[in-house]
């Protein structure tokens, strides 16, 4: 279940700048069950039945949201029901035409599955069966039969294809035979284009790499209808089966009425706000739904994404912590939300389940009046105390308590050290951030990741008033004026219309993230005016949207911060680039891994961060800023015209944090896909200034450690030069906050403005950037949030 691969990749993913990403957060999320013995039941929350009015054929599929193409299932009966297995099914894919070609992979791989391309061509549809063993253009594949089958047709808005594909539930391979797991669930990929193909007549035409592409959970033991019903439609026929015919008493053809359970509370993500808060309330005796869009990511959770070089270890790329690295440049990156236009998690945990894991216990300052928030909010120290003794952190993650890879904070440390650095422990003073470095501190246990799905979903998940559920999309709230009565889903099998109630008292807690939450709000009519029109326009998502006089104006998207960031890449004789970290997920040094699989421990039980160091720095505006430090071996890129030995390469990242007074603005585009509309680095010019102060400062000794020597930005480009030409894409830190700010969105018990019953807990609330990596900060936040929740009357 952890092994959708992108499907219908033409070409290799572009590398990324890898430590300009550190994803402390996740913009939406939700998980499945933390058990060895995963239950397959929550991928079958994205996909379901439906009846095409075209053909009265019921399929069982799903409506991509982004780009409103529906994949669609339906199977002839099981062996197991009397009938001889039958190697075929009945498929349709309808899209808008501005979707150039659309593919399906049932099996839900690229390699080694079937592959089904299809696009219009004029008044009629272009269609193919391809295979690939490798990361390339597919091409024909022999055996499948493809037929076209009547309501197939193209107009002036849509295309639509519907087929019968023969010898296609199973296909044969040079690794053996593969198969859809027709009696189970299953998680088909699609691919997306709004580039057309080179030769549109030409069923075997070349294309390039689709623009988009994803996966969704469906139950395909259920996607099974009678005989009968099935050589109807097969044979062109509409509707049930003829009325001469009988359906057979084990299969059917219409489904039971759907019935909606009620809660106390729903959570929508799962990332590091919504499991603290979904774990707490549940251990509250509240009923409580935590609904995750992604699927599962550590082994633990059902993931099941493994590097050949792990098998039969139970570990996944999200289990293992140096992995983290090779999250940006993966062939397969299913984890990454399609609708959300920065790197963003879409798993369980959530960000938490792909960052670097730096875990940073919040000073005082992370929640000061000056920072932007409530004097309420000043005393964190209880709910840091409880987040930490669920989930310590520890600077020394391999089980053998040793420490490998260290040349680079060796070589860090002497040039800090020469500009008046203390080395500390970091966590053991949260408050000590000037002119102080240390080693950097994780979350990890074991050798593994931990984090919130290792602690606070596993404790949720071992009671019974609590249900997750895994593939399951939440569109909007639903409303009457101020009072949310439950959410709207994807996901038609949890209620009617995809609609989750809550109980009589009950609330509605979002922890979607930075982008994800308040994108959830636009779709519920409480926003900007601008961003509510965009809603409006939208042929599927207006029908969802309250009465305009109901409408909530609140600056949702607004006041958003992040780190800019900038690095410098240096080299010296002692240091071990390792390998630049490229062959990690491949082909590693056989010592390390043989040693992590033994026990744990080595280079693979730590991320590839070695060092932290924090500053404080004064701007012309009399305005204290702090810049904090990452170094780590290997680098992202270099811009040099010097030789240098690629094997001694190291990384310091530089980040301004605290006291950064640029803002930004997040919305939606037409799309709905979540993005930034104005960029939140260097608005202000005097956080420019303060950071190129910064990085200054960081080289202003470099002389006086032998050896070292700075190649990017190398002796023939100034400091200010190189931050003024630096690629602005490349200043995102994706440690996004303020898009629902406390006391602009939210009050200061995290309740939106004007309703009664809804929420957020997240990195959104935030006001200000915290001092370092924000993950320890938001589980601090989530902490005190629910618990304010619990103790506001009217509350179930």
């Amino acid at each position: 279940m952890g092994s959708m691969v992108n499907a219908f990749k033409a070409n290799g993913e572009k590398e990324q700048d890898r430590s300009n990403h550190c994803l402390p957060h996740s913009p939406r999320r939700n998980a499945s069950a933390l058990s060895i013995d995963h239950s397959p039941l929550p991928l079958s929350q994205a996909g379901g039945p439906y009846t095409d009015p075209d053909n009265g054929i019921t399929f069982w599929g799903y409506t991509e949201p982004v780009h409103k193409v529906t994949y669609g299932f339906v199977f002839p009966p099981l062996a197991a029901s009397g009938s001889p297995q039958s190697n075929e099914f009945i498929g349709e894919i309808v899209a808008p035409i501005a979707t150039k070609w659309a593919g399906i992979s049932p099996g839900g791989n690229m390699l080694q599955n079937l592959l089904l391309t299809a696009w219009p061509n004029g008044n009629s549809i272009v269609r193919s069966a391809r295979f690939t063993t490798d990361y390339v253009l597919p091409t024909a594949m022999s055996g499948p039969v493809l037929t076209d089958l009547p309501s197939s047709k193209v107009n002036s808005t849509h295309w639509k294809w519907v087929y019968r594909c023969v010898n296609c539930q199973s296909w044969s391979t040079a690794a053996g035979t593969r198969s859809i797991p027709v009696d189970s669930f299953g998680v088909p990929a699609w691919a997306w284009s709004s580039v057309a193909v080179d030769s549109p007549s030409n069923p075997q035409s070349t294309f390039l790499e689709h623009n988009d592409f994803g996966f969704f959970g469906l139950d395909y033991s259920a996607a099974h209808v009678s005989q009968a019903t099935y050589d109807n439609w097969k044979a062109g026929g509409t509707g049930g089966p003829p009325t001469t015919t009988t359906t057979t008493t084990t299969t059917t053809t219409t489904q039971p009425p759907v019935t909606a359970t009620p809660y106390d509370y729903i959570v929508v993500g799962s990332g590091p706000g919504g499991l603290v808060t979904a774990d707490r309330l549940s251990e509250a005796g509240k009923k409580v739904l935590l609904l995750e869009r992604g699927g599962p990511s550590t082994w633990e959770t059902g993931g099941r994404y493994s590097p050949a070089w792990a098998n039969g270890h139970n570990l996944t790329k999200f289990d293992v912590p140096s992995l983290f690295e090779s999250m940006f440049n993966d062939g397969n990156p299913f984890w990454w939300c399609k609708d959300v236009n920065v790197f963003a998690g879409c798993l369980t945990g959530g960000g938490t389940s792909i960052n670097g894991a730096l875990y940073f216990l919040p000073p005082y300052s992370d929640f000061a009046p000056t920072t932007g928030w409530p004097v309420s909010w000043g005393n964190h120290a209880p709910y840091t105390a409880k987040m930490k003794a669920r989930l310590p952190s520890t600077d020394a993650p391999s089980t053998d308590g040793k420490r490998y890879l260290e040349q680079t904070f060796d070589v860090a440390a002497a040039l800090l050290k020469g500009q008046g650095y203390s080395q500390i422990t970091i966590n053991d003073n949260p408050d000590y951030k000037d002119h102080a470095y240390g080693y950097s501190a994780y979350n990890f246990a074991k050798g593994k990741r931990n984090g919130p799905v290792g602690t606070y979903l596993k404790t949720a998940l071992a009671r019974p008033n609590f249900t997750f559920k895994n593939y399951v999309y939440v569109l909007n709230v639903v409303r009457k004026g101020a009072q949310i009565t439950g959410v709207k889903t994807n996901d038609t099998s949890l209620g009617p219309d995809g609609i989750i109630p809550l109980t009589s008292k009950g609330r509605v807690v979002l922890s979607a993230g930075a982008f994800g939450s308040p994108r959830i709000l636009f779709r519920s009519g409480i926003g900007p005016t601008d961003m509510i029109n965009i809603v409006k326009n939208d042929a599927a998502a207006s029908p969802n949207l309250p009465p305009q006089a109901e409408y909530i104006n609140l600056p949702v998207g607004s006041y958003v911060s992040d780190n800019p960031s900038i690095n410098l890449v240096f080299t010296h004789p002692s240091v071990d680039a390792y390998d630049n970290w490229a062959p990690i997920w491949t082909n590693p040094r056989p010592a390390d891994s043989a040693q992590y699989l033994k026990s744990g421990a080595g280079v693979f039980s730590q991320g590839s961060p070695r060092l932290n160091f924090w500053r404080a720095l004064s701007g012309s505006d009399g305005k204290t800023r702090w810049l904090q430090g990452t170094v780590r071996p290997g680098a992202a890129s270099v811009t040099t015209s010097y030789p240098y030995n690629a094997s001694q390469i190291f990384t310091i990242t530089a980040y301004l944090s605290t006291g950064i007074t640029s803002r930004g603005r997040i919305g939606i585009d037409a799309a709905m896909t979540a993005r930034a509309l104005v960029a939140p680095w260097f608005t202000d010019p005097i956080d420019k200034a303060v950071l190129i102060q910064g990085l200054n400062d960081i080289i202003s000794n470099i002389n006086s450690v032998p050896g070292l020597k700075l190649i990017t930005p190398d002796n023939t480009v100034t400091m200010t030069n190189y931050v003024n030409n630096y690629d602005p894409g490349s200043l995102n830190s994706n440690h996004w906050v303020g898009s629902n700010s406390i006391s602009k969105v939210v009050d200061e018990n995290t309740k939106v403005f004007n309703t009664n019953n809804l929420f957020v807990v997240d990195a959104s609330i935030i006001p200000q950037l915290p001092m370092s990596n924000p993950h320890a900060t938001i589980m601090s936040v989530a902490e005190q949030g629910v618990a304010r929740i619990l103790a506001l009357a009217g509350g179930p």
